[in-house]
């Protein structure tokens, strides 16, 4: 008889920081699919829901897939978006008999009331199952790990790469760990290791830097007789919480012992996290330094992308910061792109125009003109409306279909400015692209994103620098109002020694 699996998608990364509460309709507009719907529109792209298919159809388990839910990262979920959504899946545990649970978290997620909402989710469906159930997770490598999570989840599996592009494959794993659990031939349970940090020293960039051979030393360890998975955590830390920072899971065959063995692998791989605190590989040039570096730049190869880290809406920044794009301007920079720059009414103003006119617009620096900069005074040609519809095309997204709602292109200077209503980072380059904007032509790329971008545009790319617009996901976290992390913590306390 089949085994009868439950499955789900259910994710936000929460900056506390970020004054827009996530509600229901923020999930909606970004990516709530329920049942055969989600299978539809993500079941065969790089994500967990199709890694949990290909398992699936590997084990011939029967899956009852409730929804597939994520909202941009931003503020607090309510409650009603929780109980709704998570509601969703623990009724559906209520509904039938199961064998396992498989879900895609994130693991950063906080609501208004409370700061674990994973953890709550996984209270309230061991409140339905029982502790015999095995319950396999899988999270963002941005992740941060509570006790209570890996009390609950028997299995959980993160990311090993960022720019993230394994969502499929560690979803393969997490299922073909589950499905040895749901037999009795091992009885999973997982090890958590932490440190006194925000995150880690390079938000787990793991296209360079010591994340590579942390990483390499942790697949080898999961070859070990008894060890399912191994898993680094970097952390978020734009969320003021007790449980903030770095992790190292071990999730391992309770049967076969050998847990301070497990233990002291996780805590070699945590104390070299903590030993490079100090090491960090990116420069977050001030935004008047990037224009200059941008307005000296002859394009050979390909154009110079200059990422505005602190502005990240993957993030949870706003998206409006107008510092950079400010900076390039005084410059006089040429022959160049940028986006996007969240602004609703100025959105929706320029819907009413014609194409082809200029027109003035107060752009951008609305929400909180403290983070990033203020509203811009700008003279522009608009050059193209769209409902900002686009498809993926790349190594994150490809083939999977989002919006940026209402959108237009306008023009300034030898400047192409993309307009949206719907906050987004770039992270493919049809985010451009069906915009009318080919970023490969430009010789300047202007762009918010801290680390995913570079899947796609570093292959376009002459040159690649990074700054902090002072935007809300600044890496000054000494300019955030933390109220609720531990003290001391590194970096708020950096002369601490643990």
């Amino acid at each position: 008889m089949s085994l009868r699996v439950l499955t789900a998608e259910f994710a936000h990364e929460t900056n506390t920081f970020n004054k827009n509460l996530t509600d229901y309709a923020a999930f909606v507009d970004r990516n709530a699919y329920f049942g055969a719907d989600a299978i539809k529109e993500r079941g065969d792209a790089n994500t967990e829901l199709a890694g949990f298919l290909d398992c699936g159809k590997k084990f011939g388990w029967e899956i009852v897939h409730v929804l597939s839910a994520s909202a941009q990262p931003a503020g607090n979920v309510t409650r009603d978006a929780f109980d709704r959504l998570g509601g969703a899946i623990v009724e559906a545990a209520k509904a039938g008999t199961f064998d396992g649970i498989l879900l895609s978290l994130h693991g950063a997620m906080v609501t208004e009331f409370d700061e674990d909402g994973e953890g709550v989710l996984l209270e309230r469906l061991r409140g339905v199952v029982g502790p015999d159930i095995p319950i396999a997770i899988t999270l963002d490598l941005h992740a941060n790990v509570t006790p209570k999570m890996c009390a609950l989840a028997n299995i959980i599996v993160s990311y090993k790469t960022y720019p993230h592009v394994d969502m499929r494959e560690r979803a393969v794993q997490a299922g073909e760990i589950l499905e040895r659990a749901m037999k009795g031939a091992i009885a999973p349970v997982t090890l958590r290791v932490h440190r006194p940090m925000l995150d880690e020293a390079n938000g787990g960039r793991t296209d360079v830097g010591p994340m590579i051979e942390r990483l390499a030393q942790c697949v080898a360890y999961e070859g070990e007789p008894g060890v399912l998975a191994v898993s680094i955590n970097a952390g978020f830390g734009n969320a003021d919480i007790k449980d903030v920072g770095p992790t190292v899971l071990v999730t391992y065959d309770a049967k076969a012992g050998n847990v301070e063995k497990h233990r002291a692998f996780a805590e070699g791989i945590a104390e070299d996290i903590w030993a490079k605190r100090f090491d960090v590989l990116n420069y977050y040039m001030p935004v008047e330094e990037a224009a200059a570096i941008a307005k000296g730049y002859v394009r050979s190869t390909g154009p110079i992308i200059i990422a505005d880290y602190a502005d990240n809406p993957g993030g949870g920044g706003y998206g409006d910061s107008t510092n950079l794009l400010k900076a390039l301007l005084d410059a006089g920079v040429r022959d160049a792109a940028f986006g996007p720059i969240v602004d609703n009414e100025t959105a929706v103003y320029l819907h009413k125009q014609r194409v082809g006119e200029k027109v003035k617009v107060r752009l951008g620096g609305k929400t909180d003109p403290r983070f990033g900069g203020a509203p811009l005074e700008l003279t522009v040609t608009l050059k193209l409306i769209s409902d900002g519809v686009y498809t993926g095309d790349g190594p994150m997204i490809g083939g999977l279909k989002h919006s940026f709602g209402p959108s237009a292109v306008i023009e300034i200077d030898g400047m192409e400015i993309l307009v949206v209503t719907e906050p987004a980072q770039m992270l493919d380059l049809q985010q451009f692209k069906a915009f009318g904007i080919d970023p490969a032509r430009k010789t300047v790329v202007g762009l918010k994103s801290m680390q995913h971008f570079r899947a796609a545009f570093e292959p376009i790319a002459g040159k690649v620098i990074v700054c902090d617009s002072g935007a809300l996901c600044t890496t000054y976290y000494d300019r955030l109002p933390y109220q609720n992390v531990p003290r001391p913590i590194y970096p708020l306390d950096r002369e601490m020694t643990r």
